[in-house]
């Protein structure tokens, strides 16, 4: 019976950009190779911890959602206990009610972010029709000299 799960991991702060996508390509690779479906994910980027772990104040925060049978989630948590970048992780199984909120704040967020380039979008076809009149008027004043 397959499950909808989420897990979110902390990362150490000392890897790199390019670090941080090898190891999060690294989970996403074996949720799809032992028959899982990724649903959605998403950095959090660099956050302060609440308290320090392993003598580090920040991480890298990132979450995956996915689907998946039970007996993977323990497969999942070994990889992240095994790899030293990881410094904490929790995944937890998403009842009903909990895909129904993580699907909503999905559309908030994708409604969010093309917020931005819709207002974007209309300021500069605005200002094309502020310009207009002005090179109207600039056109009629040196037809008159």
């Amino acid at each position: 019976m397959i499950k909808q799960y989420e897990t979110v991991f902390i990362a150490t702060p000392v890897l790199s950009e390019t670090q941080m996508k090898e190891a999060v390509a690294k989970y996403i690779q074996l949720i799809t190779d032992n028959g899982g479906e990724v649903v959605y994910q998403e950095d959090w980027g660099l956050k302060q911890l609440a308290y320090p772990i392993q003598h580090k104040t920040s991480g890298f925060y990132y979450l995956i959602e996915f689907k998946s049978e039970p007996e993977f989630v323990s497969v999942l948590e070994t990889q992240y206990h095994r790899d030293e970048r990881i410094i904490r992780y929790l995944t937890v199984a998403l009842d009903k009610d909990a895909v129904a909120y993580a699907e909503h704040r999905r559309q908030n967020r994708a409604a969010k972010a093309a917020a931005p380039k819709a207002e974007e979008t209309k300021v500069a076809a605005q200002a094309a029709t502020e310009a207009e009149p002005e090179a109207e008027k600039n056109e009629d004043t040196s037809v008159e000299q």
